[in-house]
């Protein structure tokens, strides 16, 4: 085993004698904060962990400013897999799911049978673009995969573990022709890297660092290794936004629930479980248009 930096982080790395990039992340500390704020059991912990890292792994892959949203929708035991990350590298998840209906050891198709995967681009000026696949392959890593075969992108493959502690991630993703113009050369330059990439074991992508990780695959090829660039949890809820969602009620029904709730609002985060309270003070406050103070919010 190797250790670890002590921030979480993707790192990019080309090949330099073929069109191929490619990018690993690591996440430790942002994984631990997301499964601290629910108790899931394992298989759904697993999953959130894998789709965590495919998140920070396309970030990486795109220039924009605003927000990266992947949502795996089914009927099965996980209804919902969410994860948003930021291009700021701001990064958190959640799972919704029944418990009574996850067993141990399950995988995607046995937890999200019949799924769908939404890939949200939510860029903070332009427009809105979503692309949605069927989530049909064996584990997350294909159907992510199966999203750009579909979308007739340049060729983009994943690899995505977690274990409930850490969630890896590895990503090759082909590049416009330069350094190999043939089509056959091209295409056999592609298949080499996926080749030796799927040699790459579960334990071996938990546990080593991204230098012996690339060594052990491609100890033949020219690579070269960036530096990190760090990544982290947060939650974007704040008591201003909470405060807004109340107000779009409109003041009589925000009047109304304060007194069905026995004088105080309770607003929750279902990410990250920070509770925001509002008494019949606040209510008049905001919609007198004098904003909300900050009194006594909780954590649970």
């Amino acid at each position: 085993m190797h250790d670890f930096p002590d921030i979480d982080f993707t790192q990019r790395f080309i090949f330099d004698e073929s069109d191929v990039r490619g990018e690993l992340v690591a996440l430790e500390r942002s994984y631990a904060e997301v499964l601290a704020k629910h108790p899931y059991p394992e298989p759904v912990a697993q999953l959130l962990g894998e789709l965590m890292a495919a998140a920070a792994l396309l970030v990486g892959t795109l220039k924009f400013d605003g927000l990266l949203i992947l949502q795996a929708r089914s009927s099965g035991a996980v209804p919902l897999l969410m994860v948003e990350c930021s291009s700021e590298r701001e990064l958190r998840g959640i799972a919704r799911y029944d418990e009574a209906l996850v067993t141990a050891g399950a995988g995607l198709q046995d937890l999200m049978p019949d799924g769908s995967l939404a890939l949200t681009i939510d860029p903070n000026k332009g427009k809105r673009y979503q692309g949605i696949v069927a989530l049909d392959g064996v584990d997350l890593s294909e159907s992510l995969s199966n999203y750009f075969v579909m979308s007739e992108q340049l060729g983009t493959r994943f690899w995505l573990k977690a274990d409930g502690h850490r969630a890896r991630g590895l990503l090759l993703q082909q590049l416009p022709i330069a350094q190999i113009t043939d089509p056959e050369e091209r295409d056999a330059s592609w298949e080499h890297v996926i080749t030796l990439a799927n040699t790459l074991t579960a334990e071996e992508m938990l546990g080593l660092d991204n230098q012996t990780i690339l060594h052990r695959l491609y100890h033949e090829d020219p690579v070269r290794l960036f530096d990190e660039q760090p990544i982290c949890f947060r939650c974007s809820c704040s008591r201003e936004r909470s405060a807004n969602a109340l107000a779009s009620l409109g003041l009589e029904d925000a009047q109304q629930l304060v007194i069905e709730h026995n004088g105080t609002i309770e607003i929750d985060c279902q990410f990250c479980n920070q509770r925001y309270l509002f008494d019949a003070t606040d209510v008049a406050q905001l919609f007198a248009g004098g904003g909300v103070d900050s009194p006594s919010d909780t954590r649970h």
